[in-house]
């Protein structure tokens, strides 16, 4: 199985910002580094809010 890893230090710091940005969002209380203690949900809620934000990202440089 192949994991996804960020190569490049400034790509992997503006990501976490981003992930942390959208926890706090939906609620969920992240920390830095290893989060292995949230539930399944709540890691669901952080993705899905993520993928939000960039869709509507996308969606307004269309316009």
């Amino acid at each position: 199985m192949a994991k996804s890893k960020i190569n490049i230090p400034q790509a992997k710091q503006a990501m976490d910002q981003f992930k942390m940005e959208a926890a706090r969002e939906v609620g969920v209380n992240l920390s830095q580094g290893y989060n292995g203690d949230i539930t399944a949900k709540q890691a669901g809620s952080v993705g899905g809010q993520m993928v939000k934000k960039m869709i509507e990202d996308y969606e307004g440089r269309l316009k």
